[in-house]
């Protein structure tokens, strides 16, 4: 499997002259599936409710028609983080494209800092889909930093977990691989790069995307600054040997029964 990742600076409300940045870039690639930023479209720092109300798009809005057609036309799955609009709530959210058609999404769970004041917080599963003959799960940004979500797409047959994201802390880059060492998956992480100055907020977002197989061993990094799409063959199967030693397996080896406090504890 041919998969990727595009790491560039989205101009923030600029939706089609973002659109066709990733067109330009996706032209011509030999790619299965490229992941793109968080937010990809709108960019990330919101003055208010109303001016992502007023970015925001439903299913039918333009970049779901342009992402619907490049897909279909360059034959190249796409995994986008889009500012969905749901009647008067709107999610931070993750659309799968492929062949013309949604193929899956999934709306953010953990909000980050401002997110909180914006969106409305997920209310669909972390979720895992066939396509393109791999088993694909989805998660965003800040949902790394919470090892429930990746071990939830790891019990459910993840073997490659795509990660859009707009990085501002140092950690998450080094966290992926534990992640990934830990569950026995790939994970495609991909950031955006540059600064966002709104709202009396600037955010200087990190780049430094990456792949990382599952033993932890980090397949292709970005910079900070660079842009580009960046393509790599994985094997997907790697993914479904769970065993640390001839005795140890990442899945079976767990006991559940001693960690009801997860679930249990009232926080």
């Amino acid at each position: 499997m041919r998969i990727g990742y595009l790491q560039f600076a989205p101009v923030f409300g600029n939706k089609e002259l973002n659109l066709q940045r990733v067109e330009d870039y996706l032209r011509g690639a030999k790619a299965d599936l490229v992941v793109l930023p968080e937010l990809f479209a709108t960019g990330y720092l919101f003055e208010s409710r109303q001016e992502l109300l007023d970015l925001a798009e439903d299913t039918t809005g333009p970049t779901f028609t342009a992402l619907r057609a490049m897909s279909q036309e360059l034959g190249v799955s796409i995994v986008a983080g889009i500012a969905e609009r749901a009647g008067d709530d709107c999610y931070n959210s993750i659309f799968v494209f492929g062949y013309g058609e949604i193929a899956a999404s999934y709306r953010k769970v953990h909000l980050f800092d401002r997110e909180k004041q914006l969106f409305s917080p997920g209310d669909t599963p972390f979720p895992v889909f066939d396509h393109r003959g791999a088993k694909i799960g989805l998660m965003i940004c800040f949902d790394w930093i919470f090892p429930e979500a990746t071990r939830v797409l790891a019990l459910k047959g993840a073997q490659v977990v795509c990660h859009p994201s707009n990085l501002v802390l140092p950690y998450c880059p080094a966290a992926m691989i534990t992640r990934c060492i830990e569950n026995g998956f790939f994970a495609v992480t991909v950031n955006r790069v540059g600064v966002e100055a709104r709202a009396g907020v600037e955010l200087k977002f990190i780049g430094t995307s990456q792949i990382v197989n599952p033993r932890g061993v980090v397949l292709m990094r970005s910079g900070e600054v660079e842009e580009g799409l960046r393509i790599i063959d994985i094997d997907p199967r790697q993914a479904d040997d769970k065993m640390v030693t001839a005795r140890n397996h990442l899945i079976r080896d767990r006991r559940p029964g001693f960690y009801k406090d997860l679930c249990d504890v009232d926080t």
